[in-house]
C-alpha cells in the first residue's frame, strides 16, 4: 500500500493530500471523526510532522442552544473515552506512553486557536466538514490560526466522494439520483475506499505535556446532565460500532428485504456512528462494495444507502439555499396550516398523539431512543406534511432536536423529498396512508405493540385501525378508544384532498390529478 492518498483534499482542494514534510508539531482537530483508525486528518498529521497530538473541543455555539439532557451529548462523551483509550493504546504500541485526547469546552475557534498556541505547533489538521454553519467557522478558525502562524489543512473523510467528483458529462452538479449513482459508481475503484495507514506513522504521536490537562470531563462539568440511550442500546464509540457492524455483517445479505418492516431486525443502526465518525465511510462503502460484486441484493441495497448520504451532501454544497427554502423554489408557494389549530396538530405529532398507531409508535420511539426505524421517518414525514398540512420545516427541526444520527444534509433531504420539495423527491400526489403502511410493514403490529402497549391483547387486524375494531374484540382486548389510545386528529382521504389542492399553487395539472382513477395513494 502506498502512502499517497489521492481522495484526501487538501486546502484549496488539492487532491494530493495535505503535504507539509518536515513539520515539527502539528495538531489533530477531530469534530465528525471519532475514532484512531482509517482517519484522514490523523494521517496526514503523523506523516508529515515529528509530534502530533488529538483534540476534542465541545463547542459552546453549538452546545449552549440545547437542552441539558440532549442525549447526543452523552453518546458523544461515550466516543471521547472510547477514543481516549484508543489513542493511547495506540501510542503505546509504537513505543510511546502517555499519549492522552486532550478535550476543550468553550468556543471552538478560539480553543483550537489557544490549544495550538500553547503546543506551540506549526500546523492544525482536521477533516472537512459540509454544513454551512460548519464552513463559516472553519474560515474564522483558519483566520484566527493564521494570526499566530499556524497553518490549517483540511482533508476529506466524511464521505466517498464530495462536492465536485461526482459531476455530470458537462460539469454540473446532479439533481437526481438514480443518474448520481450510476456515476458514483462507475468512478468508485479500490484506491477510493482503501484506508488510511493511520498506524504506519504512529510512533509520532505525542504524550501530553505536563503543563497540558488531557482526560474527558464528565457531563456535569460541561453543564449537561446524564442521560442513557434507552432500549437500543446506542452507545457511542468505535468498539461498540464494531459491535454493530459485525452483527450487521451477518444480516445485511437480507437487508434488502428485511430493511422495511420495523418489527425486526432489519437495519445497520449504524447510522449514529457515521454521523460521529466512529467508523470510516470508506471501510463501510467498501464492505458493502465487495459484498455487492460477490451477487449480494442486501449489500447493494445498502450501499445505495450510503451513496444517498454522499448524494444530499453534495446537494447541500451545490444548493446552500435548501436549508431554510425549498430545493425547488417554487414550493416555498405553498399555504399550510397555522395558527392554534395547527400548533395543536403538531404537538400532538410530536407527542405521538395522533390516533394513527404507527405514527404514534415512531415518534415514541424516536422520544424514548433519540432514533427511528427508516421507513417510520418517511411515514410520519409524509403523515405531517400532507395528512397535517404543516410546513415540513416544523418536522426538519424536531428531528434535528431528537435524532442521535442527525445529520443537516440528510435530515434535509429526507424532509423535502417528503414534502415534493426537493431534488428527486416523490411526487406531489404520491401520499403514504398510515394505515396501509402499518398494514403491509408491521402486519402483526409487533412494532405498535412495543410502543403502545395498550394495544398488546387487540387481535393483529384490530391494532392498525382500532377505530374500525370491531366491538367484540375491543372489549375481549378490554381496549377503550378514547381512553387507552385517541380517536384519529384527521381523516386521511379529506387530508389527501386537501393536499391535492394546497400543492394546486405549483402544479396547474392538480385539478385532473383529484380524479380518483389519477390519485396515486403511496402505500
Amino acid at each position: 500500500m502506498r502512502d499517497s492518498h489521492r481522495p484526501a483534499g487538501a486546502p484549496g482542494g488539492s487532491a494530493s493530500g495535505p503535504d507539509a514534510p518536515g513539520l515539527d508539531r502539528a495538531l489533530v482537530w477531530m469534530r465528525r471523526d471519532l475514532r484512531a483508525h482509517d482517519h484522514a486528518a490523523l494521517y496526514h498529521a503523523l506523516k508529515n510532522a515529528r509530534q502530533v497530538w488529538c483534540a476534542f473541543v465541545f463547542d459552546r455555539d453549538i452546545l449552549d442552544p440545547l437542552p441539558r439532557d440532549d442525549r447526543r451529548v452523552a453518546f458523544i462523551r461515550e466516543c471521547l473515552l472510547d477514543l481516549d483509550a484508543a489513542l493511547r493504546e495506540l501510542g503505546e504500541r509504537h513505543g510511546t506512553a502517555g499519549v492522552r485526547l486532550i478535550v476543550r469546552h468553550g468556543r471552538a475557534v478560539d480553543e483550537v486557536a489557544r490549544l495550538a498556541h500553547e503546543l506551540d505547533v506549526a500546523a492544525v489538521f482536521t477533516n472537512r466538514d459540509y454544513e454551512p454553519q460548519a464552513v463559516e467557522r472553519d474560515a474564522r478558525a483558519r483566520g484566527a490560526l493564521a494570526d499566530i502562524g499556524v497553518a490549517l489543512y483540511l482533508s476529506k473523510d466524511q464521505v466517498v466522494f464530495e462536492t465536485d467528483e461526482v459531476m455530470t458529462a458537462t460539469g454540473t452538479p446532479y439533481n437526481v439520483f438514480t443518474p448520481y449513482k450510476n456515476a458514483w459508481l462507475r468512478k468508485l475503484e479500490d484506491f477510493y475506499v482503501r484506508a488510511y495507514p493511520v498506524a504506519r506513522h504512529a510512533r509520532h504521536l505525542a504524550p501530553l505535556p505536563a503543563s497540558v490537562q488531557g482526560g474527558v470531563p464528565d457531563l456535569h462539568a460541561i453543564g449537561f446532565e446524564d442521560t442513557q440511550v434507552a432500549e437500543l442500546k446506542l452507545h457511542g464509540g468505535t468498539t461498540q460500532g464494531r459491535a454493530l457492524l459485525a452483527d450487521f455483517l451477518e444480516r445485511i445479505d437480507r437487508y434488502d428485504e428485511a430493511r422495511d418492516f420495523p418489527g425486526i431486525k432489519g437495519p445497520s443502526y449504524l447510522s449514529p456512528h457515521l454521523r460521529f465518525g466512529t467508523l470510516s465511510v470508506r471501510e463501510l462503502a467498501r464492505l458493502a462494495w465487495d459484498r455487492m460484486r460477490a451477487g449480494s441484493r442486501g449489500a447493494e441495497t445498502w450501499l445505495a444507502e450510503l451513496i444517498w448520504r454522499d448524494f444530499y451532501h453534495q446537494i447541500l454544497h451545490h444548493h446552500p439555499h435548501v436549508v431554510g427554502h425549498a430545493f425547488k423554489r417554487d414550493y416555498d408557494r405553498i399555504k399550510w396550516e397555522h395558527g392554534k389549530v395547527a400548533d395543536a396538530l403538531f404537538a400532538a405529532w410530536c407527542g405521538g398523539r395522533t390516533g394513527y398507531p404507527l405514527v404514534d409508535a415512531a415518534m415514541l420511539q424516536l422520544n424514548q431512543t433519540g432514533w427511528m426505524h427508516n421507513r417510520l421517518r418517511m411515514v410520519t414525514a409524509c403523515f405531517l406534511i400532507k395528512d397535517l398540512g404543516l410546513d415540513w420545516r416544523w418536522g426538519e427541526r424536531y428531528f434535528a432536536e431528537k435524532l442521535l444520527d442527525y445529520d443537516l444534509a440528510a435530515n434535509n433531504g429526507g424532509w423535502q423529498w417528503a414534502a415534493s420539495t426537493g431534488c428527486d423527491a416523490q411526487p406531489y400526489f404520491r401520499i403514504f396512508n398510515p394505515v396501509n403502511q402499518s398494514q403491509k410493514f408491521d402486519p402483526q403490529g409487533k412494532f405498535i405493540r412495543r410502543y403502545l402497549p395498550a394495544f398488546v391483547k387487540l387481535p393483529d387486524r384490530a391494532v392498525h385501525a382500532p377505530w374500525a375494531a370491531k366491538p367484540a374484540d375491543l372489549e375481549a382486548a378490554g381496549f377503550v378508544p378514547g381512553r387507552d389510545h385517541p380517536p384519529p386528529i384527521v381523516d386521511h382521504n379529506e387530508a389527501r384532498r386537501r393536499t391535492l389542492e394546497r400543492y394546486a399553487v405549483v402544479k396547474d395539472k392538480v385539478q385532473a390529478a383529484l380524479k380518483p382513477m389519477q390519485v396515486k395513494v403511496f402505500d
